[in-house]
């Protein structure tokens, strides 16, 4: 089992950004693909971005303004989100996978363990 802290929520005006950051602790963290999700009021949770050992995937609606990366020395993975619009607005969390390995996993059930949730807030 993995522990996850989410850290870096606020508030921003539309095309503002932000670095969200997750501190990872308890198990072998680079062997891991890393996620983030994000869920609205009202919605499901909804996958955002994901990275593994050697690559990085992300949902369609983000794709050229959200960055994900890690750095293994730390036990950290960060989400930085540029342009910024009021549909981003949501809880995002970070995740864990259940699997070691290159593939990467885009669907809730396929992670494992999960932060607390960062409030992501974006203004018009």
């Amino acid at each position: 089992q993995v522990q996850l802290v989410e850290s870096g929520g606020g508030l921003v005006q539309t095309g503002g950004s932000l670095r969200l950051s997750c501190a990872a602790s308890g198990r072998t963290f680079s062997s891991y693909a890393m996620g983030w999700f994000r869920q609205a009021p009202g919605k499901e949770r909804e996958f955002v971005a994901t990275i593994t050992w050697s690559s990085t995937h992300y949902a369609d609606s983000v794709k050229g303004r959200f960055t994900i990366s890690r750095d293994n020395a730390k036990n950290t993975v960060y989400l930085q989100m540029n342009s910024l619009k009021p549909e981003d607005t949501a809880v995002y969390y970070c995740a864990a996978s259940r699997f070691s390995g290159s593939y990467y996993y885009t669907e809730p059930q396929d992670f494992g363990s999960w932060g607390q949730g960062t409030q992501v807030t974006v203004s018009s």
